[in-house]
């Protein structure tokens, strides 16, 4: 089985996670996935706070897996080797915690992912570069170019998008603070060119099913079971 929930930025919304707010843990195991949809927060300074809750989520009944959002310490991040992992690149952070980078196409559980992690710190200026933000935040032009490389070789055909801010268009829509960056632009085509079943996406700190076709989520746990009886 495959879930999926929003940010966790660290410790302070991992309790979604527990066996009361997520009792149906209780019927899965380490061939079971959770998708955080970026701001994982996990990976950012290595204190003992954070390798606690790391190793409190490898002891759950689940691998957690999860797209960067815009507050991660990429760094931090990138110093873990690059592997192979279900057809793209990952980071594995441990056992259980695997970071998807960005611009890949997975196959997990029969279904097919493309992933974009990033988005806008719309707080920037009141935050210190190198220490509380990040310009790589923003996926640079060899993620881009990646992400229509592996695009192509998928013939621009996925089940699921998972990525952590959303296009412009939507943005505009649901009346959010406007990004207008290159990964906005990015989704933006996106929604044009890409075959896809789903959308989900965070960052907006909100659970709302927009269309047929994209769910903004924070603290829901969704069931990918739709998409997976579209396979089947």
């Amino acid at each position: 089985m495959i879930y999926v929930t929003g940010d966790l930025h660290g410790e302070i919304d991992i309790g979604k996670l527990n066996a009361k707010n997520f009792p149906q843990q209780k019927l899965l195991d380490k061939e079971d996935y959770v998708i955080i949809t970026g701001d994982f927060g996990l990976v950012f300074d290595n204190s003992k706070e954070e390798l606690f809750w790391r190793n409190w989520l490898h002891e759950r009944n689940f691998i957690t897996i999860f797209v960067d959002g815009n507050h991660e310490c990429f760094p931090l991040l990138n110093k873990f080797p690059i592997q192979q992992w279900n057809g793209g690149k990952v980071h594995f952070i441990n056992d259980s915690i695997i970071h998807l980078m960005r611009g890949q196409v997975f196959t997990i559980d029969g279904l097919k992912f493309f992933t974009m992690g990033g988005a806008t710190s719309i707080d920037k200026y009141q935050r210190i570069e190198g220490k509380s933000w990040w310009k790589e935040e923003i996926p640079s032009k060899k993620e881009f170019d990646e992400a229509l490389d592996n695009l192509d070789k998928h013939d621009w055909v996925v089940d699921c998008v998972i990525s952590h801010t959303t296009s412009i268009r939507i943005m505009q829509e649901r009346g959010y603070i406007k990004e207008n960056n290159s990964l906005n632009k990015f989704f933006n085509m996106l929604e044009k060119e890409l075959e896809y079943k789903h959308w989900y996406f965070g960052h907006f700190h909100d659970d709302v099913k927009i269309d047929n076709k994209y769910t903004m989520v924070y603290y829901n746990m969704i069931e990918l079971k739709d998409e997976k009886e579209e396979v089947n």
